[in-house]
């Protein structure tokens, strides 16, 4: 296939070919059970599952022993949200979290909700940035945890972590942040982090693979199962180990640890390039603040229908309008909309995500195909 460029790394990444040369011999002569205690084909995968949680916490600044593998961040947060729930059955919960946030976690909140908890959701100022102040002051006596992403998905906006992190701690509450658009592009650290959610597909490694990180030593506690059936995984999550997902999962992490720096300058000057062509365009604007991922950049674009732009601009430039979830919803962002844009000006919004494998002329290329698109669409 003649395929577009691809500058849609928020919505998923290609394994690393060596992430794909050190999966391979898990699928076929290394094919044990990891939970096989009784002989050496359990053995050696068991060791191969232990080696990947620690080259994971390496690059979180984890322990091995904390982290939970899952199916991917999803069903991380699910745990994280639903498993601190159940914790507290029975008692008065309130939780804290932001109308930006993935639909992972808002809709979890909403599950909450219907079986009795109160949730606030933050709203954010036009650049995408909560009000620390109203975020301190949303606390409660009865406040469980507190629920905010590392970064942003669609706009790349980075939260305030270490103050957020801060107040958790004086208030006593679990603090959850979903860290799958940071982990593996922006150095981070479990300090202060209660629960933490990461994939692997985000960060060169295979699909259906993540991890929460559930901080050991703490007085506060730990969510409860919610997938039962023999106890794998601390008792955390039941469930045979995918061996070849998890080796490419502590692959990908061991590679990002040691490319990550040199990677972000190169892709923040690709990226700077991008932004600047296209906000030379007439009636175009940047969504979010300046402090963001160096990857990441979305523009709106003025003057045209977005359903018509994304169609039309993902013939030769793979992007999308948002989280993938909803890449081609004719409905607007629920970020954007929280970020103050009107509908029409938020469905005209692309996402621009880059990756290692993007280059300068990729970048002139798709600066030259959207502005052929735009001015179409416009008339001109």
């Amino acid at each position: 296939m003649n395929y577009p460029i691809y500058l849609d790394y928020n919505a998923t990444t290609p394994c690393a070919p060596k992430v794909i040369e050190a999966m391979i011999p898990w699928f076929g002569e290394n094919f044990g059970n990891a939970a096989s205690k009784s002989h050496a084909y359990g053995w050696v995968s068991e060791n191969a599952v232990e080696e990947a949680r620690e080259q994971i916490a390496n690059l979180i600044g984890a322990q091995a022993k904390e982290i939970i593998f899952t199916s991917g961040a999803t069903e991380a947060i699910n745990l994280a949200i639903k498993g601190t729930f159940d914790f507290y059955k029975g008692e008065k919960q309130h939780y804290i979290t932001c109308q930006t946030e993935h639909k992972a976690v808002l809709d979890s909140m909403k599950a909450l909700e219907e079986k009795g908890a109160e949730v606030t959701y933050l709203p954010v100022d036009n650049q995408g940035i909560i009000d620390l102040k109203l975020l301190e002051a949303s606390i409660l006596p009865h406040t469980k945890m507190i629920c905010l992403m590392w970064a942003n998905n669609e706009t790349g906006v980075i939260h305030s972590i270490e103050e957020i992190k801060a107040l958790a701690e004086e208030n006593s509450i679990i603090f959850l942040t979903d860290a799958v658009q940071a982990a593996g592009k922006i150095p981070i650290s479990v300090k202060g982090v209660h629960l933490m959610a990461i994939t692997a597909h985000k960060l060169y490694g295979p699909k259906g693979i993540g991890a929460l990180y559930v901080r050991h030593n703490h007085s506060l506690p730990k969510p409860l199962a919610q997938i039962h059936g023999g106890g794998h995984e601390k008792g955390f999550r039941s469930g045979t180990l995918n061996v070849p997902a998890i080796v490419g999962f502590g692959k990908a992490a061991e590679i990002r640890l040691s490319e990550m720096n040199e990677e972000s300058n190169r892709l923040e000057m690709l990226r700077d390039l991008l932004e600047n062509k296209l906000l030379s365009f007439p009636d175009t604007f940047l969504n979010g603040s300046q402090n963001r991922l160096t990857h990441v950049t979305n523009i709106a674009f003025g003057g045209v229908e977005g359903v018509d732009l994304l169609r039309k601009v993902c013939q030769k430039v793979a992007v999308s309008s948002g989280s993938a979830c909803t890449s081609i919803s004719p409905k607007p962002s629920h970020v954007l909309q929280a970020m103050g844009l009107d509908s029409d000006l938020g469905r005209a919004s692309i996402r621009f995500s880059l990756g290692r494998n993007t280059t300068e002329q990729d970048v002139m290329d798709a600066v030259d195909w959207v502005e052929k698109v735009v001015g179409e669409l416009r008339g001109k």
